[in-house]
């Protein structure tokens, strides 16, 4: 649904900045530097080592002082910036793998259906496609463990299946039409996992493509997404950032570079010390400098996301549609721990061109993390109106439209939350898997049928009967989920669409499964309609 929800991981995920080096001439430099501030930091790790040592000669029960050391940095933390974090050496590797761009493992997509681990598709090109693993197989057990019906959640499977590349892991499964059990032996890969999650001609001129995060892959996803619409005749392009956490800072700046003609500035930042002063400027031709752009944003758009939205509505470049975007303008450092841990330290803030800092306040830490919540409760996701700026805090674009920093990116045109794209039954239908437990084995069933068809064809024909939606009701039944037939006829449509786009996706993968879900995706239906406007604002350039 377009009503996005921040994860606490989410909230937490900083803008990465490359300055290993210097981070680490900062720490060296720290030990040596004699001023009375670092005499102040000396007696205090002294007085902490103190009381760790008396804490565990002399406590009357057994402690455990690494957790206490962990426990104490964390909370020391939290008296700085709500983006500030300590990411243990086990946390670290799982924050990671989203920024990376893949991870090593067995590439397979799997969906724990009644306590059964169900192959959905291997990836294609992956270890579990080579060695002949297949959409349906059910994961019985993994080496010599049984993880049928033994409560395996999600992580639990990523942990038994996930392991560096070249180790091998051995999976026994149940195929349909198969009397024994099938074992695989399996050595791990690197498996890619993409950022740019679609992208396809909404019609004969208009391109869309939509990016998930910022990871270590995305430039190089974007571009190849761009050139390929481009391709098809695309002339005008929709940019979707929609619940877009950020990621890496260098993705965002390159990504804003293909639509800015050369020297413009796209963001600079400020810290206490001066190696952490920078600014970034638009410096090669961009595959996308003309032509008009929209760029859809909402309350889940954070930092890298707000980097280009920032930039590319200050240089008057893109037309901004949605609702105001998270508001973090905040650069985190990476510096690595001797133990394998890192500390993720801001230690600047960000600006847009024109002199925005986006960041909103975070005096009260409660009212931060409850922030999105308080915006909905207020109002602010139904009526632009609900949202004051101070006037203190209003800037100029290059061409003199009024913006203003203090809390996030101000769509140029607001579109409300629309209530009637979500139902209550029908999130409770995904949330207990019942959707995709059904579309799943529907595909399973009629899987030369859907195999004949080309996407057009499905995707203009295709039609979810009544009876369809009556076996789905019977599959949430199975899972604990009481019949809601009055909401099921209000929202009819709505589940048939998200029904059909859970099929294609099965069939297409996320290129089928988009342009059907996008119907729901009431922002981008609404900045379709305002390419006049886009054209008035490219127009005012020249």
């Amino acid at each position: 649904m377009s009503q996005y929800k921040n994860t606490k991981y989410q909230i937490r995920l900083p803008i990465i900045l490359f300055i290993g080096i210097a981070a680490g001439i900062l720490i060296g430099a720290t030990f040596t530097d004699s001023s009375p501030v670092q005499n102040d930091v000396n007696s205090s790790l002294q007085k902490f080592k103190e009381i760790l040592t008396l804490i565990d000669r002399n406590y009357v029960d057994e402690v455990n002082t690494d957790k206490l050391v962990e426990d104490a940095i964390s909370h020391m933390l939290t008296k700085l910036d709500p983006h500030s974090a300590y990411i243990s050496a086990e946390e670290r590797v799982r924050a990671n793998e989203e920024l990376q761009g893949n991870f090593e493992g067995i590439g397979v997509e799997f969906n724990i259906f009644k306590d059964t681990i169900v192959v959905v598709s291997p990836l294609s090109g992956g270890p579990s496609e080579a060695v002949g693993v297949m959409s349906g197989d059910k994961i019985i057990k993994i080496d010599d463990k049984d993880v049928a019906g033994v409560g395996f959640t999600n992580r639990d499977v990523q942990t038994h299946l996930k392991g560096p590349k070249g180790t091998s892991v051995e999976i026994t499964v149940l195929r349909k039409g198969k009397k024994e059990p099938i074992k695989f032996n399996i050595i791990r890969d690197k498996i890619p996992q993409y950022s740019v999650d679609a992208s396809y001609m909404i019609d004969d001129e208009i391109g869309y493509i939509k990016v998930s995060r910022f990871s270590a892959t995305t430039y190089e996803e974007f571009l190849s997404a761009l050139r390929e619409l481009k391709k098809s005749g695309m002339t005008k392009l929709v940019l979707d950032l929609q619940g877009n956490p950020g990621g890496y800072m260098n993705h965002a700046i390159n990504m804003a570079d293909e639509f800015l003609d050369d020297k413009r500035r796209i963001v600079y930042t400020k810290g206490k010390q001066s190696r952490f002063n920078s600014e970034a400027n638009a410096q090669r031709t961009g595959e996308f400098e003309k032509g008009e752009l929209i760029v859809l944003v909402n309350e889940g758009s954070a930092s890298a996301s707000e980097i280009v939205s920032g930039a590319l509505q200050d240089n008057d470049r893109a037309l901004i549609v949605g609702r105001r975007t998270f508001g973090k303008g905040l650069v985190q450092a990476p510096m690595d721990l001797s133990d394998g841990s890192e500390l993720r330290l801001t230690i600047s803030r960000y600006y847009t061109p024109s002199g925005r800092s986006i960041q909103k306040p975070y005096v009260d830490k409660e009212e931060y993390a409850q922030d999105i919540m308080e915006r909905y409760n207020h109002g602010e996701f139904f009526s632009a109106d609900s949202i004051h700026f101070n006037d203190s805090l209003k800037y100029q674009t290059a061409h003199g439209r009024t913006v203003y920093g203090g809390g996030g990116i101000m769509p140029d045109y607001f579109v409300p939350l629309d209530t009637t794209l979500t139902s209550t039954y029908l999130n409770q239908l995904f949330t207990s898997n019942s959707m995709q437990e059904y579309t799943f084995n529907y595909v399973a069933r009629n899987k030369t049928k859907l195999n004949q068809m080309d996407y057009m064809d499905f995707f203009q024909n295709f039609t979810i009967t009544n009876d369809m939606l009556a076996e789905l009701v019977e599959a949430g039944k199975g899972n604990g989920v009481k019949p809601n037939n009055t909401e099921l006829k209000k929202s009819k449509d709505l589940f048939k669409l998200h029904m059909k786009a859970q099929i294609a996706r099965q069939v297409w993968n996320n290129k089928g499964f988009y342009p059907i879900y996008n119907q729901t995706n009431e922002i981008l239906q609404q900045a379709v309609k305002l390419f006049d406007k886009a054209e008035e604002l490219e127009r005012a350039k020249f």
